[in-house]
């Protein structure tokens, strides 16, 4: 094939998916999404016991989905069974009738979810650029962003946000009243948090702007489109609105700083404010998140668009893209307003970050995938718009543009933490299967990080576990931490009659122990005590003095199962 004919390959133009050009690229796209969701699945299924983290969370109650007796009067599971979103949790009850266990079905979401996303992330990019050479550049870049980062691996509700907001831009270019309202019922399904967003572009839309004076479209067909959408979002959104609380109100402004968990290096933390960079930049909580949109460092490019667009002669391509790009910048807009609202209202709309940290990635990666476009074509006209024709200015060109897509191809090659998956390792089998031959009601208390894997692995309820302290709902986080305390009082205490109560109050079948944890270095260096500074500081003094704990005494005579790291004991032996 002649370089002329690679180049005329490369840059054809194409404005529909179903042709033979768009068809060839768009499997290409889905081809590298499959590849990267593979080496994730082959790490979720390195061994018997291994869970994704926020799975830990979000998909372990759902085994009630295949047996109901299980998690019975369990705080915990009842607690995130009622924040699920409707249509997350009934797709893996959906599931789950045919005998999968939800567990599984998890671990291969987030390829199904990543195919759905390069479909309509491929046709965004080609509804902005009519050519699907760029088009399957755009996919490949995203896919890469999410993979390295785990953007889509955790197969819980807010890894359906991302072919969602694809799908959203797609109709709403595309001008599908129909589309956009299909879309919008099933945002509020899986992340209802989201239609803020679309709602706000709408709205935005519905106004031009004179000078900075604000006046209604008087486009009717653009007024009637918004007004629809906006229509079926406040229908979607009611239920959510006026809905009571089932574990409310949610945490306040005033107790979250009076909370250690809220503070730099808690277990929710929040008010970091020695770095003001980092806490409205990049902070996972409080920050828009621009590090993680520019993820590979082709992103960057992104940025360039809004100036590059300046110099159509300069990039004659310019002139091919779709004027309603400026909708990305409508999304923008209304993205960082939620996100400065959010914070205005602590912790009303939940965290700040959750608006805008899928809208920038989303926005610069598109962007970017348009700017090598523009740099791909700059490099051919500069070899092919010369008089006479330089044989080797076209070679040069080619390998330029050749090099930078091979360095986009190597990305994963040359990252060390390429499909950041997050699973999670249970190392202790025989405890997790100690667990699961007790009876399903029963109650295990612990401190140990190991409580935190329990519940997925055994199937068994924890009182409490790291994994789970999670503080915006005040009617969950108050009884909860309430335990907390409890159980490091009782856990540290001499007096057998203080773990007495404890176990009565709480009906605790089973304690789980550390052999490590009776010396004040375990307290001292674990941030899940550190969240509790006063009952933790009490238990160091003890120990420091030499007092013995009664469950340290007991921690012989009354164990039924143990292995180098751990001891199981029997609470009717305390008891006795």
């Amino acid at each position: 094939m002649s370089i002329a004919k690679i180049y005329e390959f490369l840059f054809a133009t194409e404005t529909k998916i179903r042709t033979r050009q768009s068809l060839f690229w768009l499997s290409l796209g889905l081809l590298f999404s499959l590849a990267y969701s593979l080496l994730a699945l082959r790490k979720a299924f390195d061994g018997d016991y291994i869970v994704q983290d926020d799975a830990r969370q979000h998909v372990f109650w759902m085994s009630r989905f295949i047996d109901p007796q299980l998690f019975p009067n369990d705080l915990i599971a009842d607690y995130y069974q009622s924040i699920a979103p409707w249509g997350y949790k009934n797709l893996y009850r959906l599931v789950a009738t045919f005998g999968i266990d939800p567990l599984v079905f998890n671990k291969f979401v987030p390829g199904i979810v990543g195919i759905v996303m390069t479909v309509y992330c491929f046709a965004v990019s080609l509804e902005l650029l009519a050519i699907p050479f760029g088009a399957f550049v755009t996919t490949l870049i995203f896919n890469q962003n999410i993979w390295v980062q785990g953007g889509i691996i955790s197969g819980t509700a807010r890894d359906f946000v991302y072919p969602l907001f694809f799908i959203f831009i797609y109709y709403w270019l595309k001008r599908s009243l129909v589309g956009v309202c299909i879309t919008l019922v099933l945002i509020s399904w899986f992340y209802p948090s989201s239609i803020l967003i679309f709602a706000g572009a709408l709205f935005w839309q519905l106004w031009r702007f004179d000078g900075y004076i604000p006046r209604l479209c008087q486009d009717k067909l653009v007024y009637l489109f918004s007004c629809v959408g906006l229509a079926v979002s406040l229908v979607v959104l009611l239920p959510y609105v006026l809905a009571a609380a089932e574990y409310g109100p949610t945490t306040t402004l005033e107790q979250a700083r009076s909370l250690p968990e809220f503070m730099a290096g808690g277990r929710a933390s929040f008010f970091n404010d020695d770095n003001p960079w980092e806490y409205w930049f990049n902070a996972s909580r409080t920050g828009i998140k621009l590090a993680p949109a520019l993820v590979p460092q082709l992103a960057y490019l992104g940025l360039l668009l809004p100036f590059l667009i300046q110099f159509p002669q300069g990039f004659p391509l310019v002139a091919k893209i779709n004027p309603k790009i400026s909708y990305l910048k409508e999304i923008l807009i209304v993205s960082f307003g939620l996100f400065f609202t959010a914070h205005a209202v602590l912790f009303k709309l939940y965290l700040p970050s959750r608006y805008t940290a899928r809208s920038l990635k989303v926005t610069i990666i598109l962007a970017a995938g348009i700017v090598l476009m523009l740099i791909f074509a700059r490099i051919k006209n500069w070899a092919f718009d010369t008089q006479p024709r330089s044989k080797i200015k076209s070679l040069i060109a080619l390998a330029s543009i050749g090099m930078l897509l091979t360095a986009l191809m190597m990305f994963p090659i040359a990252g060390s933490n390429f499909t950041n998956t997050g699973y999670h390792r249970g190392e202790h089998p025989e405890l997790y299967r100690f667990f699961q031959q007790q009876p399903k009601d029963i109650t295990i208390a612990s401190v140990t990080t190991e409580a935190s894997l329990i519940p997925s692995f055994s199937q068994r309820s924890v009182l409490v576990a790291e994994e789970y302290a999670i503080p915006y709902h005040w009617g969950y986080y108050q009884p909860f931490r309430q335990r907390i305390v409890d159980l490091i009082e009782a856990q540290y205490s001499s007096d057998r009659q203080t773990v007495i109560e404890f176990i009565k109050r709480y009906g605790v079948d089973f304690w789980l122990i550390e052999r490590s944890s009776f010396t004040p270095e375990y307290l001292e260096g674990n941030r899940w005590f550190s969240d509790r500074p006063v009952v933790t500081s009490q238990a160091i003094a003890n120990l420091r003095q030499g007092k013995v704990s009664a469950i340290a005494l007991l921690k012989n005579s009354c164990s039924v199962f143990e292995d180098p790291r751990y001891i199981v004991l029997d609470t009717k032996c305390i008891l006795n």
